[in-house]
C-alpha cells in the first residue's frame, strides 16, 4: 500500500513525537520517591499515579518552548535547569487527575486503560497520593537552585511564582472550585469557557510561560506564550468534550460518557456538536496564527516540531 506525503510526514512526525515522551518520562522518573520507609504505600500511590501514562504533555509544551526560544536567543541556559519543572508539572497535572477522578469528584475507576489511583489503593491513601504529590512538585522544581548557576536564580523563582498561581486557587483548583459548586452544571457559555480557562488553560499557560522564562525569553515572549496557551488550551478541553462523547474507549483509555453520567455542563452539551468543532477550529487558528506571526521566520527542522505538536493536539482521537 503506498503512504502518501503528507501520512508519511506525519508517522515521522509521530515516531519523533513518542521518543521526545520516552526522553521527558525518563527525567521525570528520576525524581521520583524511592519506595520505602512507613509511608511506602504512599510512595507506592503516588508513583504508579505517574508511571500510569499519559501524553505528558505540559512538560513537552514546556520542553518546546524552552528549546525554541533557546535556539532564537541563543541563550546558555543549561538543559538541567529545565528538567525539575519538567518532573514538577506532571506531578501537579497527575495530582489533579488523582484528585479528579475521587467519588467526591468524577468517581472513575479508570484513567489510561489503568484502575485509578483510589480504585486501587483506597479512597484514603488517593487523597494522600494526591497532596504528596503537590508537596513533591514544589520541593523537586526548588532542586533547580541545586543544579545551576547563581545568575539563573531570577528565572527560577518567577517560574516558581507562575507555576504556583496557574495550580492554585486563581488558576487549576479556582476553575475545579466554579465546577463542584456548581455541580458541574453552567448554564452560561461565558462562565463555562471562563471555568475552562482556568481548570485546564491555565496549567497549560505555566508550562509555555515557565519554558520561555527559564530560557530568558523577554516579557514580550512569555505574553506571546501565555496569549498562545489560552487558546490552546480551549481548544484542547473543548476536542476533549467531543472526545468523551464521540471518542473511541480503546484509545482514549478511559471510559466515555463520563460527563453525561455525571450530568455535567459541556461545550457540546450547551452549544451543539457543529459549534464545539467550530469552537476547536477557530481557538486552533487564533494559537497558530500567534505562533506563526511571531516566531515562523525561526522555523527551521529544530522547531518545527512545536508546531506540528499543536497541530496534532488539536485534532487528536485519545
Amino acid at each position: 500500500m503506498c503512504v502518501s506525503e503528507s501520512d508519511g510526514r506525519r508517522m515521522e512526525f509521530l515516531q519523533e513525537l513518542k521518543q521526545r515522551q520516552i526522553a521527558i518520562e525518563k527525567e521525570i522518573f528520576e525524581f521520583l520517591p524511592i519506595e520505602q520507609g512507613r509511608q511506602k504505600i504512599l510512595l507506592e500511590a503516588m508513583n504508579y499515579s505517574i508511571k500510569a501514562g499519559g501524553k505528558r504533555l505540559r512538560p513537552l509544551l514546556m520542553s518546546e518552548v524552552f528549546l525554541l526560544l533557546s535556539e532564537i536567543r541563543h541563550d546558555n541556559a543549561n538543559r538541567t535547569l529545565l528538567t525539575p519543572f519538567l518532573a514538577a508539572i506532571e506531578m501537579i497535572h497527575t495530582y489533579s487527575l488523582v484528585h479528579d477522578d475521587l467519588p467526591a469528584m468524577d468517581n472513575d475507576e479508570y484513567r489510561r486503560g489503568k484502575k485509578t489511583t483510589h480504585a486501587v489503593y483506597g479512597e484514603a491513601v488517593g487523597i494522600l497520593a494526591g497532596d504528596g504529590l503537590l508537596n513533591l512538585a514544589y520541593e523537586t522544581a526548588m532542586k533547580a537552585f541545586d543544579i545551576t548557576e547563581e545568575c539563573f536564580y531570577p528565572r527560577i523563582i518567577q517560574s516558581l511564582q507562575v507555576l504556583s498561581k496557574c495550580s492554585g486557587i486563581y488558576g487549576m483548583v479556582g476553575g475545579q472550585t466554579v465546577d463542584v459548586v456548581n455541580n458541574g452544571i453552567l448554564s452560561d457559555r461565558e462562565e463555562l469557557l471562563w471555568m475552562y480557562q482556568l481548570k485546564t488553560g491555565a496549567l497549560l499557560e505555566s508550562a509555555v510561560c515557565c519554558g520561555a522564562i527559564l530560557a530568558g525569553g523577554t516579557k514580550k515572549e512569555q505574553n506571546l506564550f501565555l496569549e498562545f496557551a489560552k487558546h490552546l488550551g480551549m481548544a484542547f478541553q473543548i476536542r476533549d468534550d467531543i472526545l468523551d462523547i464521540y471518542g473511541d474507549i480503546k484509545l482514549l483509555g478511559k471510559p466515555i460518557h463520563s460527563d453525561e453520567k455525571n450530568q455535567k455542563t459541556t461545550f457540546v452539551s450547551l452549544c451543539g456538536l457543529e459549534a464545539a468543532k467550530e469552537e476547536v477550529i477557530k481557538q486552533s487558528e487564533l494559537a497558530v496564527q500567534i505562533y506563526d506571526q511571531n516566531f515562523g521566520k525561526f522555523r527551521n527542522p529544530k522547531t518545527d516540531f512545536f508546531r506540528q505538536l499543536v497541530l496534532e493536539l488539536i485534532t487528536r482521537e485519545k
